[in-house]
């Protein structure tokens, strides 16, 4: 259902436009009552990605990524931050630069990629859409080490985890991203038969 008819924007600012672009909006919103509110609003637009857990269903593994995370640094994570393979689309269809940030990250050559949803991860400030991808591998399609790219500050250790371990991860606060406790969650209901 389109709510277009009841966002009036009346002017947007730039704040910033140096990573990724920050913008204040001023806009009216008509309420469930009919009545017009007016809100200020800041989105920080950093473009759409994706995500993707590689796992092993016969050895019951996944592989995950360690790296350091500035904001999560900042906001009292003082340790490497433990992530599904991931990135921003740069203009790519979802599918074609999760292929490539996977081999970039982990090393690993994928095959048969499933796309499983996709989500607003904060919705409440960030723009992002984020597709959430899953795909088997076998310790064979390994291709390369992996580690990211230099260039762009990476330094990207590779995990094979088991998946009862890895939920226990998350229980226990050793993992707290977002988007890998989505993935992992999914993987315990749907990729991992009791």
């Amino acid at each position: 259902m389109s709510i277009a008819h009841r966002i009036r924007v009346e002017d947007v600012t730039v704040l910033s436009n140096d990573w990724y672009v920050l913008k204040k909006t001023i806009l009216s919103f008509q309420r469930s009552d009919g009545a017009w509110q007016r809100q200020s609003r800041e989105t920080y637009d950093r473009g759409n990605g994706a995500a993707i857990l590689l796992y092993d269903p016969q050895r019951r593994t996944v592989i995950l990524t360690r790296q350091f995370r500035y904001p999560a640094f900042v906001n009292g994570h003082d340790d490497l931050l433990i992530e599904v393979p991931a990135g921003l689309l740069d203009n790519a269809e979802p599918e074609a630069r999760i292929r490539a940030e996977a081999m970039e990250e982990t090393g690993f050559k994928l095959r048969d990629v499933r796309p499983v949803f996709d989500a607003f991860m904060s919705p409440g400030s960030v723009t992002e859409r984020l597709h959430f991808f899953v795909c088997e591998y076998e310790p064979g399609d390994r291709a390369t080490a992996g580690g990211g790219n230099e260039d762009e500050g990476e330094d990207i250790a590779v995990m094979e985890v088991d998946i009862d371990e890895a939920l226990g991860m998350i229980a226990s606060g050793t993992i707290r991203d977002g988007k890998t406790i989505m993935l992992l969650q999914y993987a315990a209901l749907h990729l991992f038969p009791r």
